[in-house]
């Protein structure tokens, strides 16, 4: 840049690198594989085809799908009268889940979980067959680095559909004793893939001994928890108002508000489909008007900074207001009148 005259004398002094060379030696590093188009790929989607179902429908008590199947399973925990004013809200990742898993016993268990069922084909597909094929989608993994050939040993493929399926069937098996604890005392427990969340009430100390004897559990599954009466899950701030669940759209702190810009070549429906969308989750998450309002304000805000036009925004915008909004589904809005909204058409607009 320097040499083509992109930067100026006084910032090149400030960028160039002086000092010796880096020494790479000690760096450890793990790649992280994307099999999309590897030989194993077609062998992956067929067992994921085949074994994924099996899991969606024995696991779905404690699968959440996204936040407003979460949202809804809250307000059945709620209506029990298990939410109360002490009630702590905890979430906790796996650390790596897919690039962690010790291949020989995922494959172990994904045999024991087809054995649960009393499966000795999945398809007409012997288990042993089965193991054999998964076997060949983790194991068969290389990558070069280097000018050397390196097998992946740990875990399973970035991009590999049955990674997926193995890492849940593994969480099944790990998460067994986390779920009969919770089921014992009626508190909720959900899954999103290696994303947890949980409610608790009792003593917040107990459920730290908890959570850090859980990582001891297995030498790979290691887990970094979060505990308070008001925390983020996926796209959703889940909040205990005193007993109350209240719920709010999440943004991360580091997310820029960036959209669609209204100056880009994209088809105009785009745009309308990207309002549509922000409009329709800022709906399903928000508990009480107020909180959407709110919401609805920074949507608009966020347009006008991507150079949507005024007229346009406000006109797409407007369907806030009573007698013009959207009816939630199957769930009014704290406060409001349910028939005080009527079902918003499709939103039409001609850009010029």
């Amino acid at each position: 840049m320097y040499h083509c005259r992109g930067i100026h004398d006084d910032s090149y002094r400030i960028l160039k690198h002086e000092g010796g060379h880096l020494d790479t030696e000690d760096i450890l590093v793990r790649p992280i594989e994307n099999t999309r188009r590897a030989p194993t790929t077609n062998i992956s989607n067929f067992l994921d085809e085949i074994i994924r179902p099996i899991f969606d429908n024995k696991c779905s008590a404690t699968a959440i799908i996204d936040s407003t199947s979460l949202i809804k399973e809250l307000d059945k925990y709620a209506k029990k009268g298990l939410l109360k004013p002490s009630t702590l809200f905890c979430t906790f990742d796996i650390r790596n889940l897919y690039t962690m898993l010790p291949q020989q016993e995922a494959l172990n268990i994904l045999v024991d979980f087809l054995h649960v069922d009393i499966y000795r084909k999945v398809k007409g597909i012997p288990l042993d067959t089965i193991r054999k094929l998964a076997s060949i989608v983790l194991e068969q993994n290389v990558c070069v680095y280097d000018k050397k050939i390196y097998q992946q040993v740990l875990g399973g493929a970035m991009g590999s559909s049955f990674t997926l399926a193995l890492a849940n069937i593994f969480m099944w098996k790990w998460q067994k004793e986390l779920v009969r604890r919770q089921d014992m005392t009626g508190e909720f427990y959900g899954r999103y893939i290696d994303d947890i969340f949980m409610t608790w009430n009792r003593s917040e100390n107990n459920l730290k001994n908890l959570l850090n004897d859980a990582n001891t559990w297995h030498l790979n599954i290691k887990l970094e928890y979060k505990i308070s009466k008001s925390l983020p899950f996926l796209d959703v701030v889940l909040t205990n108002n005193n007993g109350i669940l209240s719920t709010s759209v999440y943004h991360k702190p580091a997310a820029e508000p960036y959209v669609v810009p209204f100056i880009s070549d994209h088809p105009r429906h785009t745009f309308v489909n990207v309002i549509q969308t922000n409009l329709t989750r800022a709906l399903r998450n928000s508990s009480t008007f107020e909180i959407f309002n709110n919401e609805r304000i920074y949507i608009k805000l966020t347009l006008l900074y991507n150079r949507h036009r005024r007229a346009t925004t406000r006109q797409l915008v407007a369907i806030a207001i009573p007698k013009k909004c959207i009816a939630t589904p199957k769930k009014a809005i704290s406060g409001i009148n349910p028939s005080a909204y009527i079902q918003l058409p499709r939103i039409k607009h001609r850009f010029p």
